[in-house]
């Protein structure tokens, strides 16, 4: 019994150790393969690398053409001194004073010198006017005031006693007192247009030649193209007469127009009586 038990348990010890060996073995061809597996190789595929040619941008110079700059300097100032005011209807004070005592000397009519530049003054001053050859303007403008400065007037065509003297080429109306020409007037003559009386046809002429005062009227005169103030007649129904309207052109009918004032005087002052020369050219 004793000798199987033995034999049972060499038996079993080797059988414990071949099973010990084998788990051994296979543990060691475990270790084993684990150490002589060989990982497949990884493949790392890199794209290839393409080379771009490099951009070359020419960039064109930009040229900015100015317009050239205009320098505009400023203008020198110049200050013109103002010049004496211009004297015209409505105008007063101590330089319209001045005028008229200048006008009156000269022998242009405008009544008595009173400081105020009213419609006896423009009469006077359109006279200086046409006496010199410029515009007839009315006012004391540069023109008229260095006209009166060189004491321009009119000459007479008489030589001896006292005349009336029309003178259509300037519009004037002169006193002469032997070749002296004492007193101007502005007038307005005939006007050279047409119109009819009593059906007829007329041209608006003042007649030329050498009169005399043949008839008067001390007042208003009715006539058929108008009325006269105290009209002093040269030939047939022309006469020398007032009027509220005497412009610095010819307008009349053909007789010879100065204004009321001025027609005044000559009553007054007794420069046309009766068988006066009145000279019209």
């Amino acid at each position: 019994m004793r000798r199987r038990s033995t034999v049972w348990t060499v038996l079993s010890v080797a059988a414990v150790g071949l099973s010990a060996c084998q788990a051994s073995s296979a543990a060691s061809k475990s270790a084993a393969s684990a150490t002589t597996s060989t990982a497949a190789p990884t493949t790392t595929t890199v794209a290839p690398t393409t080379t771009v040619a490099p951009t070359t941008t020419t960039v064109a110079p930009t040229t900015t053409t100015r317009p050239p700059v205009a320098t505009t300097l400023p203008r020198p100032t110049t200050t013109v001194p103002a010049g004496p005011p211009v004297l015209q209807v409505g105008s007063n004070g101590a330089a319209v004073l001045q005028l008229q005592q200048s006008l009156t000397a000269l022998g242009y009519w405008l009544g008595t010198p009173n400081g105020s530049f009213g419609q006896t003054t423009q009469q006077a001053v359109w006279a200086l006017q046409k006496a010199a050859g410029i515009p007839r303007t009315g006012t004391d403008n540069a023109a008229t005031a260095a006209a009166l400065a060189a004491g321009t007037k009119p000459t007479a065509m008489s030589t001896s006693g006292h005349v009336i003297e029309v003178n259509l080429a300037k519009d004037l109306v002169l006193f002469v007192d032997n070749g002296v020409v004492t007193t101007i007037l502005n007038t307005s003559t005939g006007g050279h247009y047409v119109f009819y009386l009593d059906g007829q046809r007329q041209v608006a002429i003042t007649p030329t030649g050498h009169f005399t005062t043949i008839r008067e009227v001390n007042g208003t005169d009715i006539s058929p193209l108008g009325t006269l103030w105290r009209p002093k007649f040269f030939v047939g129904g022309f006469a020398i007469h007032g009027d509220s309207y005497v412009p610095a052109v010819p307008v009349s009918h053909g007789c010879v127009r100065v204004t009321d004032a001025a027609m005044n005087w000559v009553w007054s002052s007794g420069v046309d009586p009766i068988g006066t020369p009145v000279w019209v050219y």
